[in-house]
Parts: structure tokens; sequence; C-alpha cells
């Protein structure tokens, strides 16, 4: 076995370092400063600024809502019709985009149909749509009529 040298000793497994005592005098090694330099904010007591502190001015976390123009990045557009509009149509018939363009109650079907709860309905109808709100479902079927959800 080789004798060890200085530049290949190290610590036995399991040993434990002592704790830098900072502040204690020179020979200390981190005395009076403590590593932190002269002065300044980042030399003080209590030193670190909250994450996201930017010295006073408004932090990004609280500018980017404010900002214009962060857009939804797959918006989702329907073509929408409110129960009270289906009132005009016959009891029993089936509602689709289809038929609403034909009965003129939409006039550009560019988008699926979604149906909003705005009014009463007073007519059973099989409502055929690619969504309803809560309030719409409800309506139609307690005038006992039946929704249905397309692709």
């Amino acid at each position: 076995m080789t004798t060890p040298r200085l530049d290949s000793l190290k610590a036995n497994s399991g040993a434990r370092r002592r704790k830098l005592r900072k502040g204690r005098g020179i020979a200390a090694g981190q005395g009076a400063s403590c590593g932190f330099g002269m002065r300044g904010q980042k030399s003080r007591s209590g030193r670190p600024t909250r994450p996201g502190f930017e010295g006073g001015q408004m932090p990004l976390y609280r500018r980017v809502p404010k900002l214009k123009h962060f857009p939804l990045v797959n918006p989702k557009f329907f073509t929408v019709v409110n129960v009270a509009a289906l009132n005009d149509l016959k009891d029993g018939s089936k509602v689709n985009l289809d038929s609403l363009v034909k009965d003129g109650l939409v006039t550009s079907p560019k988008h699926p149909l979604k149906v909003l709860g705005s009014g009463n309905l007073k007519v059973k109808l099989v409502v055929q749509a690619s969504a309803f709100t809560k309030a719409a479902r409800e309506k139609i079927e307690a005038a006992g009529g039946s929704c249905e959800i397309l692709d």
C-alpha cells in the first residue's frame, strides 16, 4: 500500500464538515463582510429580495395581464342561437344548423352551432348542435325536447 500524499487526502465516508462561522474575524476566512462585498442592497442582512422584484419597477408578473394582444392559441368560434328564437318552429321538429338557415334564423353559418339559454321555450324540439349552455339544455328538456351533441 502506498502512503497517502497531501494532494490525495479526503475525508472519511460519513464525516461531517464544520459549519462556516461568518463574521468572526479575518482568521475565520469569512470575516467582516462575510463575502458579500462592501455596500449595497446585496450586502445587507435579510439580503435577498423577493422573487420577481425589479427594483420598484412594476414587475413582469403584474404587467402582463394588463397588456393587450395576448391571443388565444386555438380559439373556438360558434354560430349562436338563443332558445327564445326557437319558439317560432313547429312542435316536434328537428333543429340543426341547416334547418335554421332554411328558416332564416341563422344568416351566416360559418361555424358550428351553439345554443344559448336566453329566453323561454314553449315548443318540444329535437335540437342538434355542437354545444349547449347549461341553461339552454335545461330549458329544452323542460319543454319535453332533447339535445343531441354533434362532433
